[in-house]
């Protein structure tokens, strides 16, 4: 697992980095001088270079600070954060001596978070909500993008429910389009905004090359979805945003997140999904994230993965029958069946993603996706039988 922010060990900076600042990262010594001066340069075992707008230096190479340009503004970062590479961006502050790690240039993970806020409350919520103002993320998003390598291939809008602020996330997405036009955007959203047909039809209008929005529906049975989501109303207005989507000819993926509740009626689950909304683009099977609200709803969520693998071997069966695209994320292939291992997928984002112990000599652990790191740390399958 990677640490994405925390407290640095120094940082000397004038007075631009005293609240928030972002920053991109440069391994390159020979840039010329007009871009060096916007860029933090991290500090390798090579000559440093003048020139640039900061100095990054890792604990193993803090005894470099007397080689910096006179004059240099500089922080000292812990060894964690020593995959910092060329093209990330960074947030630094002087106040809170800090850093965050906002995009990596070398991961295919990147989840840019929009806002805490959201209209539900989902008992396994990985990020629970928050009522605070928070706008300021939207401010930093919409400095951030701008920083972002055009060659990145895949994007993801988080949070919370990045639609909360409607005009503030079609700005985003606008924004977006202009700066990385050949990126895959994927928007995790609960889909309640787009039941209104005006905003589904802005949305639709920025016309994003590749995009698509993943949107859970746990359970064909609407009073047990609301009861999942902890929102009256939610199901029908989830089902209306995906149907007024598809209308519009975008682009939909349905997720559904396996757990003791949802498990109940996932067969039927599946079956409503093909008779209903075959025309959506994906479905995908998902295992539980050990985070947020799911450790506090433990005992009313977590079922072992091996109690339900002929469920979830049911369920896959019924959306391929029907020719639907699915997919299988967050489960590990010693606990699934082999049936399944077509629509399986190495799905867990690389910071958090990790091996139990009891995986280290498994033959098969290349192709397994293994566990969320909160997984690893706060239960999982006592049953995982290594290849």
């Amino acid at each position: 697992m990677l640490k994405l922010s925390g407290k640095i060990i120094r940082i000397h900076a004038v007075d631009v980095y005293k609240d928030r600042t972002l920053i991109k990262v440069s391994t390159k010594r020979n840039l010329p001088d007009v871009l060096r001066r916007d860029l933090a340069y991290l500090v390798s075992d090579h000559q440093i270079p003048s020139g640039f707008a900061h100095y990054l230096l890792t604990e193993q190479h803090q005894e470099r600070i007397e080689e910096l340009p006179a004059g240099s503004d500089y922080s000292i970062l812990p060894n964690d954060y020593s995959y910092i590479g060329d093209n990330d961006v960074i947030r630094l502050s002087a106040d809170r001596q800090s850093i965050r790690v906002l995009f990596r240039a070398s991961s295919q993970n990147n989840s840019i978070l929009l806002t805490e806020q959201c209209n539900n409350y989902c008992l396994m919520c990985s990020q629970p909500p928050k009522t605070a103002d928070d706008s300021w993320l939207l401010d930093e998003i919409e400095s951030l993008i701008p920083l972002i390598p055009k060659e990145t291939r895949e994007l993801a809008f988080t949070g919370g429910e990045p639609t909360t602020n409607e005009e503030r996330f079609l700005k985003i997405i606008r924004l977006t389009k202009s700066y990385l036009p050949r990126t895959a955007i994927h928007i995790l959203s609960n889909g309640r905004s787009f039941k209104d047909p005006k905003f589904a039809e802005k949305y639709a209008a920025v016309e994003l090359s590749d995009a698509m929005i993943g949107i859970p529906v746990y359970s064909d049975d609407p009073t047990l979805h609301d009861y999942i989501v902890q929102a009256q109303g939610a199901f029908d207005e989830t089902i209306q945003g995906i149907l007024n989507l598809k209308r519009l000819g975008q682009k939909v993926e349905v997720r559904v997140v396996i757990h003791k509740l949802s498990v109940q009626r996932l067969p039927e689950l599946c079956e409503f999904i093909a008779r209903n909304l075959l025309f959506v683009d994906q479905v995908a099977l998902m295992g539980l994230e050990m985070m947020g609200f799911t450790r506090a709803n433990l005992e009313e969520l977590w079922i072992d993965p091996i109690d339900y693998k002929d469920t979830l071997s049911t369920s896959v069966g019924i959306l391929a029958k029907y020719g639907m695209n699915v997919a299988v994320y967050n489960h590990q292939l010693c606990l699934v069946n082999p049936d399944i291992v077509p629509y399986y997928r190495k799905s867990i984002s690389d910071w958090k993603n990790e091996f139990a112990p009891e995986c280290q000599n498994c033959k098969k652990q290349r192709e397994c996706g293994g566990f969320f790191a909160s997984g690893v740390k706060f239960g999982y399958s006592k049953q995982l039988s290594p290849f």
